[in-house]
């Protein structure tokens, strides 16, 4: 469909509480899932919330296979998730770099809960149920922070965890 422009940390529309999605498997919800797939894999994104692209609904996307941006990482399915529920499973949290495609050229050291049981629709109204750990569990954390207007940075415990790419890992 189309590559959309990604909002940007400080846009007012990121802090905003997403709405729920009423309707499944109509030409709109599907028009903007294509969008935002196009719009991931155009900025090599491991995942998408609807609004980083300027749309205030509860949808996020997520897919990571051989991504330049998460070299080391285990894959993570192709998922449309739509009006999310996140339930925590244990008390063990986990840190680990996260970047966004609305904070770009930064990462920042955040702590997520190691492991969670989502659930959830996918666009055609298919419900979701998925137990996950790891790198899945964190990629599904930080896309549903967007939805309740919550970027990465506001998660660090300490500022000095927010850094540049090439000042934190010259080495790459």
């Amino acid at each position: 469909m189309a590559v959309r422009r990604v909002l940007k940390m400080g846009d007012p529309l990121l802090y905003r509480k997403a709405e729920p999605v009423k309707g499944f498997n109509t030409p709109e919800l599907d028009a903007l899932v294509a969008d935002m797939f196009d719009t991931m894999a155009a900025l090599n994104g491991a995942g998408l919330a609807a609004p980083q692209i300027g749309v205030s609904q509860r949808v996020v996307i997520f897919s990571v296979e051989s991504n330049p941006r998460y070299p080391d990482v285990e894959n993570v399915p192709t998922t449309v998730l739509i009006n999310p529920i996140l339930t925590p499973i244990g008390d063990e949290m986990e840190e680990g770099w996260e970047g966004c495609l609305s904070v770009p050229g930064l990462r920042g050291l955040v702590a997520r809960h190691r492991s969670l049981r989502y659930t959830g629709f996918d666009q055609h109204g298919t419900p979701i149920d998925r137990t996950v750990s790891g790198f899945h569990a964190r990629v599904v954390q930080h896309e549903c922070d967007h939805l309740d207007g919550i970027l990465y940075p506001m998660r660090l415990r300490d500022i000095r965890l927010l850094g540049f790419e090439d000042a934190l890992f010259q080495e790459l």
